[in-house]
């Protein structure tokens, strides 16, 4: 089996994970949920820990010998070392808060690095039935349907996605609120969709030309979104301008024109 076959066959079975873990959210989207706190505003469900569950057995059994990172065993035991080994990292249900509320973002986030580097990435909306999914070095596609980033060129014209975060101590609103107050007379909108996942796939198929997040919850959030926005012709990045390392908790990502002006927009919002 070649490089590109083993590629194809690592993206099926995450898809078919994806898709039955979205089941499990479809159909708990319109009952009670049954909710925990693992912060003063950061949510767990039974669905999330469902999901997760449903997710590691599936990759597991096809690829027995891969590592596994998810949110919710990460909650419990501690974040897992990223290795060089073929790694899944999963975000069983991103969008927790808006899967409560009943706000259809949500999503399934499965990515697999291998050496350290995004390789397959699986994003999936199962309420509004949206599958991304992307390979490194052959493409992005959104429903089977390639789809590329925009190519808008100047800030005053893009759409900018960022989120709060979890903390509500008074110095990171704060910091947070002036950092988007900066921004918001540089961008032509916000948007706060409340899934970072989502956030990324939105940058992929053009519909956010700019987005970052700081202090998000772990490597999950981003190893899916961050090979599909690549592979679509965007760029994934720390807001500092550096280069994007999967296990910092900071993501920036833009079209493939706006990178230079954007991180200088950061900068100067600092």
């Amino acid at each position: 089996m070649g490089e590109n076959d083993s590629l194809a066959e690592f993206l099926a079975v995450a898809v078919d994970a994806a898709k039955m873990a979205g089941e499990i959210i479809r159909k708990g989207f319109y009952l009670k949920k049954n909710v925990e706190h693992k912060g003063q505003v950061d949510l767990v469900t039974e669905t999330d820990k469902a999901c997760e569950d449903v997710i590691s057995q599936h990759l597991k059994r096809h690829f027995p010998n891969h590592k596994f990172i998810g949110e919710e065993t990460s909650a419990a035991f501690g974040t897992a070392e990223l290795t060089d080994q073929p790694t899944w990292i999963v975000d069983p249900l991103d969008g927790t808060t808006n899967f409560v509320h009943g706000f259809p973002f949500v999503c399934v986030s499965i990515g697999l690095t291998i050496a350290k580097v995004p390789t397959v990435g699986v994003v999936y909306n199962p309420i509004i039935d949206e599958l991304f999914t992307g390979i490194l070095g052959q493409g992005a596609f959104l429903n089977g349907k390639r789809i590329k980033a925009s190519s808008e060129t100047e800030l005053v014209k893009s759409l900018l996605a960022t989120e709060i975060g979890t903390k509500r101590d008074k110095s990171t609103v704060d910091a947070t609120t002036n950092r988007i107050n900066s921004l918001l007379f540089k961008v032509r909108s916000l948007r706060m969709s409340g899934s970072c996942a989502l956030n990324l796939c939105g940058i992929a198929c053009g519909r956010l030309d700019l987005f970052y997040e700081l202090e998000f919850g772990g490597p999950w959030d981003v190893a899916g979104g961050a090979v599909i926005v690549q592979e679509a012709g965007g760029l994934v990045f720390d807001p500092s301008g550096e280069d994007f390392d999967i296990m910092s908790r900071r993501v920036a990502a833009t079209n493939g024109y706006l990178k230079d002006i954007f991180v200088d927009a950061l900068r100067e919002a600092e």
